[in-house]
């Protein structure tokens, strides 16, 4: 048996994922990031400088602190969320005992949450109501903006984020009312599913107005490193992942178009700062728009192979994830479409 070696929470943190950056997704790997913050935090709250010295005791009492955010800089989670983050401890401290940083087998004291069906799924999205009152405003007062071509875009079609920053304007076919899906990792726009997730798009009239009034008034004349035109763009080229992010959360915080729901004052409230618009209890992310547009789509009546190939995700995920009709709302809709009953 190795002798282990001392070595501090952050440092056994930037081995790891360093270790991880060819195998990860830069997505996934900042996830596993910011995971491991919150127990680098902890280990300095507890005093704890040297991993030799964790044990059992230890990552339970990581759990109680996680769970309920009893950090400075962490609220509490469900139970969904510390699944995710025990999760990653569990790896995290295997491949601290491959550098014999802590004693082999310590992952297994991980005790990581099992989840019912409907704690899987559960998750917040955009309600019906508040997506066209938001829409409208941006129609009337921002219309073929960014933003507003943005999240017409999004809770039309039910498309991830991914997509709709891989869009470039020749993707656009305005007499077809269609937008091309296309994975080109080799450009920097992979789509999740790969080639499998390939595919057109159709767009509404109104939609095919909003996007060829914004391409020709406020989309900036720019190309991308691989000289491509990107549909969404800045000044500076494509639109990565954070200011796309940062647009849903700005602009589903009801006070931007309504009445705040949680009586704050626009004006001093702190979630309307940049920094703070995710931690607003009414705004959304683009994930959350996605599954509003997807329980409206099944809702308005929409066949599920139909949801299914325009979101591109299959059956079985969407009934899972992001169905929350009753069943007697499903009954009501086959009835409609079974007219003799």
């Amino acid at each position: 048996m190795s002798e282990l070696q001392p070595i501090t929470p952050r440092e056994a943190v930037r081995l790891y994922l360093a270790d991880r950056e060819m195998e990860l997704s830069e997505k996934s790997l900042e996830n596993h990031r910011y995971r491991l913050d919150s127990w680098i935090a902890f280990c300095n709250e507890q005093d704890i400088d040297d991993m030799t010295d964790v044990t059992g005791r230890t990552i339970h009492e990581y759990r109680v602190w996680r769970q309920g955010g009893e950090g400075d800089d962490y609220e509490p989670i469900s139970k969904a969320t510390l699944k995710g983050n025990l999760a990653t401890l569990r790896v995290f401290l295997e491949f601290c005992a491959s550098i014999d940083a802590v004693e082999a087998g310590l992952r297994e004291r991980v005790r990581v949450p099992k989840l019912e069906s409907e704690e899987i799924s559960r998750d917040e999205k955009l309600e019906e109501a508040n997506a066209e009152e938001m829409l409208e405003y941006l129609e009337k007062f921002r219309y073929a903006s960014r933003e507003h071509a943005i999240l017409a875009l999004l809770w039309h079609t039910g498309i991830r984020l991914g997509t709709l920053r891989a869009f470039d304007v020749d993707d656009f076919d305005a007499d077809e009312r269609c937008l091309d899906v296309r994975h080109r990792p080799d450009e920097g726009t992979p789509l999740k599913n790969g080639l499998a997730a390939e595919r057109s798009i159709a767009l509404g009239e109104y939609h095919v107005g909003v996007l060829k009034d914004y391409i020709e008034h406020n989309r900036p004349e720019v190309t991308d490193e691989n000289g491509r035109r990107p549909l969404f763009a800045s000044a500076q080229g494509r639109l990565s992942d954070s200011p796309i992010r940062l647009t849903v959360y700005k602009w589903t915080q009801p006070c931007r178009w309504g009445e705040c729901p949680h009586d704050e004052d626009p004006k001093t409230c702190e979630y309307r700062k940049r920094e703070s618009l995710s931690q607003c209890p009414s705004s959304r992310s683009p994930h959350g728009v996605r599954r509003g547009a997807i329980t409206k789509h099944l809702r308005d009546g929409t066949p599920e192979e139909v949801v299914s190939d325009r979101m591109n995700s299959s059956r079985e995920v969407i009934e899972q994830h992001y169905d929350e009709r009753s069943e007697r709302e499903k009954m009501r809709l086959r009835r409609e479409l079974i007219q003799d009953l």
